[in-house]
Parts: structure tokens; C-alpha cells; sequence
């Protein structure tokens, strides 16, 4: 498993009477590849996996491994109420041909170091399927510690990565100083991704990539290439955008930038409700402002209809 570069967490397509729209998200993953990213990293909290059933799961997982058809790695995100059907994921993503998996702690469930600990372990245990940990104690109200993931390093061959989205990008540096480069370590906050880099990431699960990966690609490559100057001039163009990764409405918002750029639609099950009102217009203000003034970027970008 090659855990670099940048690999959206990709949102889940519905169709207007919420089904999973499976045709749309093959396209969706084929042209992200096409525009660059790394990976596609599936039934993460941007692809609500927490309203989709078991069953749904898995045909998202069938979907999005036929249509890569090993042009990048598939990593299947692992979250659930309880740690037997985490480790029923976790199992059927590998039969299904997933490439890795990423481990989020239990939904719900705040529990202490060894019950987290214990949780995370059986979905290592459970498959030889490389693992990145995925840490949001913002979302999740559990923390792990880089003590605690150096211990879990220290005890897991496969497990090989990490997800650092506490907003605090120390964390990157101090994981660093106690692992070296034991585990790659990738940002997963779209406003924070080239402070990460520079104290160490090499990877970004980005949620903006969904609608916008060749900006997504540059703005990475930029911040790896110590290419300071270009990095800042696309971040400056991008925050707006990629501060709408870090609110409790982060779903809505970049599905939102979706329907706008043209790829795909806003609508999301509840309980998440699609924008209303002055906040659905002040939103799309600013998104068509950040489209109108888009970069044209020096690499061609490849739209999803093939034109």
C-alpha cells in the first residue's frame, strides 16, 4: 500500500429519491484518478457512511473497486455502533477487493484508551489489509494520543498510517518525533494541509477533492515541492472553499461545491438537510465567486463528461 498523495474522501451520490446513484459514483472515481488523486477512500463521515446499512456498504465498496480496477488503491473507511460489525466491514471490504481500510473509533461511543485501544485492534486483527487510524477527537470525542499510536505502532505490523484531523498540526510533528517515518501521516483537514506538509504529512484524505481534485493535486504538490510561493497563491484562492471541510455541515457544504462546479448533486439523507434560505444563498455566493476566479492551472484539467 502506498499511502501518499491526495485521496478524497468521496462523498455518496444519491438519486432524487435517496438511493445510491452507484452509475454516478463509478464516474466520480474514474475522473478523480484521471485528475490526479492518489486514491479514492470510501464510506468515510463525507460519505455518510453512518446512514447507509451494512448491505449498502458493501455495494458501494463492489462499485468503487470495479470502477478504480486497480488504477489506485480503494481504502474502505471501518466505522460502526459496534466493534463485531466493524470487523464485519472490515473483513468483507477485503473480500471485496478493497486495498486498505481506515479505522475510526466506534460511533457513539466515547470510550477510554484501552476500550478504544481493544476496538481498533480487532479491525487490524481481523484482515491483513495495510490500516491507516483515523483520529478526529473534534467529531468523535475521542482522542488518540501520539503515545498511544506509537503504542499501537509498536504492536501492529499493517498498521501503517495515519489520519491527523484534531486541527492541531503539532500533532503531525510530535507523531513524527516519537515514529519517524514508521507511519506515513496524512492531514485530514482540507485548511490545514500545507501547515501539515511542513512539519511532516505526506498525505491528504481531502474533502474538496470531490469537486475540485486537480486544484486539490497542485495546491498538495506545491506544499511536497517546497514550491512556497505557488503553494500560497492557490491556498489563498482555496480557503474559502476548504474552510467548509471543518463545520458540523461539512456534508451539505461540499456537496454543494459539487452541484455547482457541475459534478453531481446536493442532496444528502437525513438526517442532514440540504441548505435553506440565506444560508444556501450566502453559501453559493461564495463558491461562485471561488469558481469564477478559479486558476487556470498549467496542467489540463479533465472535466467529468470527457470534454
Amino acid at each position: 500500500m502506498n499511502w501518499k498523495g491526495v485521496m478524497p474522501a468521496i462523498t455518496t451520490s444519491f438519486s432524487k429519491d435517496l438511493q445510491i446513484d452507484h452509475g454516478f459514483m463509478a464516474e466520480h472515481c474514474g475522473w478523480l484518478l484521471e485528475n490526479g488523486c492518489a486514491g479514492i477512500v470510501a464510506l468515510g463521515s463525507l460519505g455518510e457512511g453512518a446512514t447507509l446499512s451494512l448491505d449498502e456498504k458493501l455495494q458501494v465498496l463492489r462499485t468503487i473497486v470495479g470502477a478504480v480496477n486497480r488504477r489506485g488503491p480503494v481504502v474502505a473507511s471501518v466505522s460502526a455502533l459496534t466493534t463485531s460489525e466493524a470487523v464485519a466491514v472490515a473483513k468483507s471490504a477485503a473480500d471485496l477487493g478493497c486495498d486498505a481500510l481506515m479505522v475510526l473509533p466506534p460511533y457513539v461511543y466515547q470510550g477510554n484508551w484501552r476500550e478504544m485501544k481493544t476496538h481498533v485492534a480487532a479491525v487490524f486483527e481481523a484482515t491483513p489489509l495495510s490500516c491507516m487510524l483515523y483520529n478526529n477527537p473534534v467529531a468523535y470525542g475521542t482522542d488518540f494520543l501520539p503515545v498511544q499510536i506509537q503504542e499501537l505502532a509498536a504492536e501492529y505490523e499493517n498498521f501503517e498510517a495515519v489520519k491527523e484531523s484534531s486541527t492541531d498540526v503539532r500533532r503531525v510533528s510530535a507523531i513524527r518525533a516519537l515514529l519517524d517515518r514508521r507511519l506515513e501521516i496524512f492531514v485530514g483537514v482540507d485548511d490545514a494541509v500545507l501547515e501539515a506538509i511542513g512539519v511532516g504529512a505526506t498525505g491528504w484524505i481531502a474533502g474538496l477533492a470531490n469537486a475540485l481534485p486537480r486544484e486539490s493535486v497542485d495546491l498538495f504538490n506545491f506544499g511536497m515541492n517546497e514550491e512556497g510561493d505557488k503553494a500560497f497563491e492557490l491556498y489563498r484562492w482555496f480557503l474559502p472553499l476548504l474552510r467548509m471541510d471543518t463545520t458540523p455541515n461539512f456534508v451539505q457544504l461540499i456537496k454543494l461545491v459539487q452541484a455547482e462546479a457541475g459534478i453531481g448533486n446536493a442532496r444528502v439523507r437525513p438526517p442532514r438537510l440540504e441548505l435553506v434560505g440565506d444560508e444556501l444563498e450566502q453559501t453559493r455566493t461564495i463558491i461562485r465567486d471561488a469558481l469564477r476566479s478559479r486558476p487556470r492551472n498549467a496542467i489540463s484539467y479533465v472535466s467529468l463528461n470527457g470534454k
